[in-house]
């Protein structure tokens, strides 16, 4: 089990480290907001802590950037006792709430309860566009044409956008969402970042790159991809 810690006290992170790792947790930790999402991209974490007050990005932030492809459970471990910030956190897709300081008894508890949340699904899917196969789990990507099966290279960032768009199928990914995802806050509105990308994918995995069939455009939001019936596997 993998658990993404993202707080900007060393010595929370240190503590948390210790103590989850003599439990048998795998443990990644982030000290500010975008390098906690940058992470959470490259380590696919299975339950997230996220504190709330950090630099770069808010824990609220990164709490959406994570909820714009993720559904892994977060537990917010925070200062903060509010009631306004326990229903902003909640509101913005947090599973649970913990206030610090906090028993390490009550930490495991909780972190048991979200394990069992969990979805018991498949986390890498393969997914067919056509006569196109992507399989998330060995980042692979082939064209059947006939009997011959060829290989199509993606380059990383192509498969950071396919990939964000792949665990959302049929829903819109924002382009806020896409962009702090993948480039970090400061490019948020970058969005010629966005078109480029989703251009060469279009030119490598749709039928006719002009008239999208499944990585479709939702004009001054975002993107979605169209997975048509018995194409998800």
């Amino acid at each position: 089990m993998r658990i993404l810690i993202a707080d900007d006290d060393p010595q929370i992170l240190r503590a948390l480290r210790i103590t989850l790792r003599a439990k048998g947790y795998e443990i990644i930790t982030a000290t500010d907001g975008a390098k906690a999402i940058a992470a959470a991209i490259d380590h696919r974490p299975d339950i997230f802590l996220i504190d709330l007050g950090m630099p770069q990005l808010d824990g609220i932030e990164v709490i959406h950037g994570i909820r714009g492809w993720s559904e892994a459970p977060i537990l917010v471990v925070s200062g903060r006792s509010g009631a306004t910030d326990k229903v902003e956190a909640l509101d913005a897709g947090a599973d649970d709430y913990v206030t610090k300081p906090f028993s390490v008894e009550e930490l495991l508890a909780r972190i048991r309860a979200l394990t069992r949340r969990l979805p018991q699904q498949d986390a890498a899917p393969v997914v067919k566009l056509g006569d196109v196969t992507v399989d998330l789990a060995f980042q692979n990507v082939t064209r059947t044409i006939g009997d011959e099966v060829h290989q199509v290279r993606l380059t990383p960032t192509e498969w950071q956008v396919l990939e964000l768009l792949i665990r959302n199928p049929g829903r819109l990914v924002t382009r806020q969402t896409l962009l702090t995802s993948i480039w970090g806050s400061e490019h948020v509105s970058d969005t010629g970042y966005l078109r480029l990308y989703v251009s060469q994918l279009r030119k490598k995995l749709e039928p006719d790159p002009g008239n999208p069939r499944y990585l479709i455009t939702e004009a001054g939001m975002g993107y979605r991809l169209i997975v048509e019936p018995g194409e998800a596997g």
